[in-house]
């Protein structure tokens, strides 16, 4: 048993933008993947194979490590039936599991209600990140959102009540993208106080955390090292969230792709090392993921929004390995020119629920999907 007392934690990793599948995981053998970019590729001679199929986007090499280790599950072709290709549409699907209509409670809301019916712990999920995430938006669960904990205890000193008012006004404005300005003044009357409440909770997380594992300066690797402070501290936070981008790359996107996993994949492994630096990596799953993938086809400089995509799983309890099928890039089983999905992502999601947060997950994604058991 780890350090966090067998208390199994879930850090999940949005790849805001549309990440494009094809050139992360690339099917480097498959003709029609050159067929269809004859610019925006990765050369076969850069890839770091997986398999004798498929392989990394150069840039994701620290990550190797952790597949070849059996630490990472690949989880292919994961999307939904008929998909949006807009980013705030399809995010909120990811994030409510709600095709059909929009919702105003998210999955990890849910889950977090499930775990803790009575809302007793105010930090039981933390965000990391200028905007709360619909997927942890749920009535009644207190949530901490972060911009930078190292100031976040700034809030602590305001007594008065005025400046408390004013501060949850800067929450009202932070909220509202994520439930709408309906939901606002009833979300924030049962959730905003704890979540003022939840300040210094967090804020002593720094005093207490020491590690040898120096983190790069950039933002993605400063919110897995603040989720390193808060989860080392032990204060109870089941699930943390954070996310990365943009990954919108229409235009320029053979830098911009470079750039974004090269510190992502550095940032990934330097926390897997505060986990086994901590004796944490039994207790802790991280889970990434973007809203669709894109066109099989370039557009000379990038590529446009498109469908199915790649979810990563990734820690000591996962079994390693890749998982779905990766899809046909043969024309005649493109959709609408697009690598149709093959795996729901609802089933990724109640595998988490179930074999990890231990909650019922039917409930949470309105229904039962195959999973596809990525977990020890």
């Amino acid at each position: 048993m780890g350090s966090l007392n067998g208390k199994k934690k879930l850090v999940v990793l949005q790849l805001t933008g549309g990440n494009d599948y094809l050139n992360c995981v690339v099917p480097y053998t498959n003709q029609h993947y050159y067929d269809g970019r004859p610019t925006i590729r990765v050369p076969e001679e850069d890839v770091i194979p997986l398999n004798g199929d498929v392989g990394f986007h150069p840039a994701m090499a620290p990550m190797k490590e952790l597949f070849d280790q059996g630490d990472m599950a690949i989880i292919h072709g994961v999307g939904y039936p008929n998909p949006s290709r807009s980013h705030f549409r399809s995010m909120d699907i990811w994030h409510t599991c709600e095709p059909d209509k929009v919702a105003t409670e998210g999955w990890l809301g849910r889950a977090l209600r499930e775990i803790d019916p009575n809302g007793e712990n105010v930090v039981g999920g933390v965000n990391f990140g200028g905007v709360l995430p619909r997927a942890l938006a749920c009535p009644g669960v207190p949530i901490a959102s972060v911009n930078d904990l190292e100031n976040y205890g700034l809030l602590t000193s305001m007594a008065e009540n005025e400046q408390r008012k004013e501060a949850l006004e800067v929450f009202s404005r932070m909220y509202t993208p994520a439930i709408g300005k309906g939901w606002v003044g009833d979300y924030l009357g049962k959730t905003g106080i704890n979540a003022l409440k939840g300040v210094d909770i967090l804020r002593s997380s720094i005093d207490s955390y020491s590690s040898t594992v120096e983190y790069a300066d950039n933002p993605i690797a400063k919110n897995l090292k603040s989720i390193a402070q808060v989860m080392f501290a032990d204060v109870g936070t089941r699930v943390f969230y954070t996310s990365h981008g943009s990954f919108d790359t229409h235009t320029g996107e053979l830098a911009t792709q470079n750039n974004l996993w090269t510190e992502i994949s550095r940032a990934v492994m330097d926390f897997y090392a505060d986990l086994k630096e901590h004796n944490a990596q039994d207790d802790v799953i991280l889970l990434m993921f973007s809203e669709f993938g894109r066109r099989l086809k370039d557009n000379g400089s990038g590529t446009d929004h498109g469908q199915a995509g790649v979810s990563f799983v990734i820690g000591d309890s996962v079994k390693g390995g890749m998982y779905s099928e990766y899809p046909s890039l043969h024309p005649s089983d493109l959709v609408e020119g697009d690598p149709k999905f093959s795996l729901d992502f609802r089933g990724v999601y109640s595998d988490i629920l179930e074999n990890w947060l231990h909650v019922d997950p039917v409930p949470i994604v309105e229904g039962q999907f195959e999973k596809p058991n990525v977990l020890i």
